[in-house]
């Protein structure tokens, strides 16, 4: 039976929600995937770094009794103060370099960093980090053909809702004009919130306190967050290299409560759209702003922290993709999504995940 060994870089909510996984579904990842995990080294910011290659690698049990912020790799066998990140994505024997760390979107560091250590040394990686795709997705991909090894991103759009899959295996044969998404659950709540009746400030820290929002959310309400993921999927679907310039973003700031108010009484409801499009002379046009839409619109009716994405093609009309668009279980599956992609790579195989777990909707625009 094949097994991979993994390196989890980062060991916050996603990659620890990916470490409880792997025990809890040890027994039966086998028998339902073709391969089982060992993870063999782990890194954390405040943690240190664990390595152990041995056996059957790193016992996740005792790591997952402890809270995050409790952690001290170092009081353990194989451990250090230290992360040592690039030591260990670089010289620790792994198949596998999960990468779930923070990153900067103006220039994806350090994520971009650790997915170039992971590549040049010749192991495939997974990450949930919007900003290298976004910014340097099509240097990556270059970088990993030449090194023969696969970079996969499901969870840097919509979480665990395989979108980007679903793109790429069931569009064969069809011409993809465009895509508009409600893409970001943060500045969706919101609105939500807001058109309930309370003021933006109050559904922000609503948000904050269900935990959709960061201490600080400009990046979601601001657009930003749509703005990387916009980058991605006009890259994978339209293939289209966009920078940041080339996707113009207006948030939520100039739009108010009266506003929102005013439309819904008009039968119409605001949503932060993410959109790319294909103009007749081949050049893609992309950007991020506050719509009205129309009730009878694709993402009219996504509520709360579901994303969504209408995918406008020559031969379907648009095919609308809906489903969890946050969660740290959500993004921890998409890594293990992602590690099934890259095992069917390897294989050559090319049936989807069965355990995909996403609404999909068609229908003529």
């Amino acid at each position: 039976m094949t097994r991979y060994d993994l390196a989890l870089i980062g060991f916050g909510g996603v990659n620890r929600a990916l470490a409880e996984l792997i025990v809890e579904r040890a027994d039966t990842m086998e028998a339902e995937l073709g391969f089982g995990l060992r993870v063999v080294a782990i890194t954390d910011l405040r943690a240190g770094s664990l390595v152990r290659t041995d056996g059957p690698g790193i016992d996740l049990a005792p790591l997952l009794a402890v809270g995050p912020g409790e952690l001290d790799f170092s009081m353990l066998a194989g451990g250090s103060p230290d992360p040592r990140n690039e030591w260990v994505i670089r010289e620790v024997p792994a198949d596998i370099v999960a990468e779930a760390t923070f990153t900067d979107p103006v220039d994806g560091e350090p994520a971009l960093s650790h997915v170039r250590w992971a590549v040049e040394a010749g192991k495939h990686v997974c990450t949930t980090n919007k900003g290298p795709v976004a910014l340097h997705g099509g240097a990556l991909k270059e970088l990993a053909r030449r090194h023969g090894v696969h970079v996969e991103f499901e969870g840097t759009v919509m979480s665990g809702t395989p979108v980007l899959r679903t793109a790429r295996r069931m569009f064969g044969g069809l011409a993809v004009q465009g895509f508009e998404g409600v893409l970001n659950g943060t500045s969706n709540y919101v609105l939500g919130r807001v058109e309930s009746g309370l003021s933006f400030a109050d559904a922000v820290a609503e948000a904050q306190a269900l935990g959709y929002a960061e201490a600080d959310p400009t990046a979601d309400i601001e657009g930003y967050d749509v703005q990387l993921k916009v980058m991605i999927l006009a890259g994978e679907v339209l293939g289209a290299e966009l920078s940041r310039a080339d996707v113009p973003c207006t948030g939520l700031s100039d739009l108010t409560a009266a506003d929102v108010r005013r439309a819904a009484a008009e039968g119409l409801r605001w949503k932060l759209v993410g959109s790319a499009s294909r103009r007749p002379d081949g050049a893609v046009e992309a950007r991020v702003a506050p719509v009205a839409l129309p009730t009878e619109h694709a993402l009219a009716g996504v509520s709360g922290p579901v994303n969504a994405v209408a995918f406008h093609t020559d031969l379907l009309g648009t095919v609308t993709v809906a489903g969890p668009g946050a969660g740290r279980v959500e993004t921890a599956y998409a890594l293990l999504s992602d590690v099934i992609g890259i095992h069917e790579g390897i294989h050559e195989h090319t049936a989807a995940p069965a355990s995909a777990d996403t609404l999909l909707e068609a229908g003529r625009a």
